[in-house]
Order: structure tokens, then sequence, then C-alpha cells
């Protein structure tokens, strides 16, 4: 049963790093491709929201590369300083994704507030899970320790799947943004969908390990 934990393992080194690749490759790609409309990814940013009448919403600048996400509590998007600054199709499409999470709050998109619901579990899951499984496997499953690391890890199991709808979602509303009256020519709609795609494989790839690593769990619990 170790040896196939271990393949487990290898699996999801070797998916991060594959995944890692394609996304900074991706990104960088289409960094280097200047934007149609000379607009900075703020500006497109802004530009969505506003024509959702978010006009509330707010956007700032973050320090890190690829760290833009939306802040649902404080109702801000905050943009690295690539995807802010910059005027290329690689921070367009990053820009109008974040944006489209915020478009899912604002509209009460189910999987986004399922999700959000899910994040405490998932939390508590990805911090107490393995410490519960491994106890419980020592101590020959005594106490239903295992019972409930395995529990937990379902948790964030499901948040993991959660997500993959809430992602292909928000690029779905980025990209038909970038696409409403001709925005951007269809070449860099393209490339933005190729930015985009790269970092959704990031999401399957984490859900197909969080997966197996349930099966294995299970497996384990039953021996």
């Amino acid at each position: 049963m170790l040896g196939s934990y271990l393949y487990i393992l290898l699996i999801a080194v070797a998916l991060g790093a594959v995944t890692q690749w394609y996304v900074n490759s991706a990104f960088t790609r289409q960094s280097k491709v200047p934007l149609a409309t000379g607009h900075t990814g703020a500006q497109i940013a802004r530009n969505m929201l506003d024509a959702e009448g978010l006009h509330d919403v707010g956007i700032e600048r973050v320090s890190g590369r690829l760290s833009d996400h939306y802040d649902p509590r404080a109702r801000v998007l905050r943009l690295s300083p690539d995807v802010h600054d910059g005027s290329s199709v690689a921070a367009a499409g990053v820009a109008a994704h974040e944006a489209g999470h915020a478009v899912q709050h604002a509209r009460s998109f189910a999987p986004a507030q399922l999700r959000q619901t899910l994040v405490p579990a998932a939390n508590i899951g990805s911090q107490a899970a393995f410490p519960l499984i491994i106890l419980g496997a020592i101590m020959g499953g005594a106490g239903g320790l295992m019972t409930l690391g395995i529990l937990l890890f379902a948790a964030a199991v499901a948040f993991h799947v959660v997500t993959l709808p809430v992602e292909f979602d928000a690029s779905r509303r980025a990209l038909g943004a970038l696409n409403v009256g001709n925005t951007l020519p269809a070449e860099q709609v393209r490339g933005a969908r190729t930015v985009l795609t790269a970092a959704a494989l990031t999401y399957v790839a984490a859900t197909l390990v969080s997966v197996l690593q349930l099966v294995y769990f299970l497996g384990l619990a039953r021996r």
C-alpha cells in the first residue's frame, strides 16, 4: 500500500511541474503580445466590471507573479504588477478572469457560493487529515481517527471538485467580455484563451491528485 501512495506522490509532483511549466510558458508567451486596444489589465477589468454594473468593486495592485485573485469579503480584485500594469494579451486574459469571479459573486453563482461555504472545512481538512489518518493507521483504525481524517480530507477534495466549474465559468465570462463588440481581434482572444486554459489545467491536476489520494485512503481504511 505504501508503494501505491508513492506512485500517487510521483504523479502529483509530475503533474504539478508540468502544469506549472505550461502556465508560465503560456503567460510568458502571451505577455509579449501587445494588446490591440493598448489597455492595461486593470483597465480591462474595470471596463468589464462597469459593464456588469459593479462600479463599487475595487481594483488593487499587489506584489508577486500570478498572485491575482478576487477577495469576495472586501469586494476587491487584487492584480499582480504584470497584470495590473501590463498591456498584453496575457494581462487582459487574467484580469478579465478575476473580474469574472467578481461577477459570479455579484450574481450569486451557486458553485462559487458552495466553494466559499467549503473553505473552512477544506482548510481544516488539508491541515488535520493527514496526521489523523497516519495516527489511525498506526493504531490499527482504533478510535475512528482514520475515519475522521478521511472525512476531513473528503471536504478538501469536495472543495477541489467544486472549484473546477467556478474557474471554468470565470474564464467563460472573461472570454465573452473580451469578445463583446470586437473588443479584441479574434487571434488575441485565442491567445487569452490559451493562458486561461493553461491555468485551468492546474486545477484539473490538483483535483485529480486529491481524488486519487482519497481513493487510496478509503482502500487503506478497508484494510
